[in-house]
């Protein structure tokens, strides 16, 4: 271990006293369980801590619980969520607040001591073959992940902090990251995080590491074959752009090792005049969409954005407004902002025909459009027959307007945009003023 990595793995490890204070939280909220579970006469139930803090891989300052309750498999589906979100509610009622979540059934988040709790029921499946909803499998995750991680949790650690500095640690679908638990895969398969480093810099799309032999094909650009489960990809949802960006850090880091590739940069809002400034210098046109964020779970909202987000990006293309890049910021309100070449074209547009000899099409090209008024010229190139007709939009806001609710947008984005959207063009980007989305027009523009 390089004598920088020492010193990251200081400031990123737990302190005993932090240590301390997360296995009395665990071990209160488990006893309060049980207590509650048997106070309620609900039978047949276990209690376990999962995640990274059963496995003393988590990182200081991350105070996250993972609480699982385990339900006999006889137990009706419906019982399992009534007796799940019971308990969990009446432990969230010695917390500072709680909401349901709901992952493929209901569970209950909640903050308690400085903690963010995550109490979810589950089957106590014998075998991870056997399971009923996709949670049960995670303690069978947890107990493979103990057996083999004992002398490499400061490897871990490193690792996730390397990952959470470069942006690319994170499975939800906001992300489409890493997860603590490929993280830990990694791992264990490499042997140390220098390693991890190596031989992620030499990867290429379709990379395969097996725990066991896989059951089916998969697709994806990193394929880690859950030890659990062989018919299950623990990097499907890494995404070809953080599995690339990975890449990249790795080789970066390999080449010139530092310790700022482990801290996290820190963007600073623009004012309006570094906006225009940076707008000016680059010639080209900014539009965003703005509308009201959706009050969905991240994990159905960004699915919906981004598809919302190639969609606009496809029609815009279509029309010729040549697309840059573009990019989603979500706050109190959603703004898709998207940089083209030009925001308005030209009014004429060169539609290119069939060849003049191949004669059937040909006069069919020919007939439709010589008689039309609006046609700007007729002629033969290179040919073909090409026709100059006038353009539908030329702008892309106009464009915008009148189409967007033909592009694929999903159900929650579809109704949020029904009920209200603004479009800004240009400067008006600036009207938005929260200091979040400067930060984010600071990696933008």
């Amino acid at each position: 271990m390089l004598p920088l990595e020492q010193k990251v793995l200081e400031r990123i490890k737990p302190s005993l006293e932090e240590k301390e204070k997360l296995e009395q939280t665990a071990s209160y909220l488990m006893r309060r369980a049980i207590q509650i579970a048997k106070k309620e006469h609900i039978t047949d139930v276990k209690v376990q801590l999962v995640g990274s803090a059963a496995r003393n891989t988590w990182i200081t300052g991350t105070h996250d619980l993972d609480i699982f309750i385990s339900f006999d498999p006889s137990l009706p589906r419906e019982k399992l969520e009534e007796y799940g979100l019971f308990i969990g509610h009446e432990l969230a009622k010695e917390g500072r607040f709680w909401e349901e979540g709901y992952a493929e059934h209901p569970y209950t988040k909640m903050n308690y001591a400085g903690f963010d709790v995550d109490i979810v029921p589950c089957y106590r499946v014998t075998d991870a073959s056997r399971i009923i909803s996709a949670v049960d499998r995670t303690p069978f995750h947890n107990r493979f992940i103990k057996e083999k991680i004992e002398g490499l949790e400061d490897e871990v650690l490193l690792l996730k902090q390397f990952m959470k500095a470069g942006g690319t640690y994170g499975s939800e679908l906001k992300t489409r990251g890493f997860s603590g638990y490929l993280t830990e895969l990694l791992i264990i398969h490499y042997g140390s995080f220098k390693n991890v480093l190596e031989a992620a810099a030499v990867w290429e799309p379709n990379q395969k590491i097996e725990f066991l032999k896989p059951t089916k094909e998969f697709i994806e650009p990193l394929q880690v074959i859950d030890p659990t489960d062989a018919g299950r990809n623990v990097a499907a949802a890494l995404s070809l752009d953080k599995f690339c960006l990975f890449i990249d850090l790795c080789r970066q880091y390999l080449e010139e090792p530092k310790e700022s590739c482990f801290s996290k940069k820190i963007t600073t809002p623009l004012s309006d005049g570094e906006i225009i400034q940076r707008m000016n210098k680059r010639t080209s046109s900014i539009i965003a969409l703005k509308f009201q964020t959706p009050e969905v779970v991240e994990d159905i909202l960004y699915p919906q954005l981004f598809k919302m987000q190639k969609s606009v990006e496809a029609l815009l293309e279509k029309q010729d407004f040549r697309p840059i890049k573009s990019d989603i910021w979500v706050g109190k309100d959603v703004v898709l902002i998207i940089e083209l070449e030009n925001a308005q074209i030209a009014t004429v547009k060169k539609h290119r025909g069939p060849p003049v000899w191949v004669k059937q099409h040909a006069e069919m090209f020919r007939k439709k459009y010589t008689d039309r008024r609006d046609v700007f010229a007729f002629y033969i190139e290179d040919g073909k027959y090409v026709v100059e007709v006038p353009r539908k939009y030329t702008t892309a806001s106009s464009l915008l307007e009148n189409e967007i609710h033909n592009c694929s947008l999903g159900k929650q984005v579809s109704k949020s945009l029904k009920d209200e959207y603004e479009i800004l063009s240009g400067k008006n980007i600036l009207q938005i003023k929260d200091t979040n989305y400067r930060a984010f027009l600071n990696e933008f523009l």
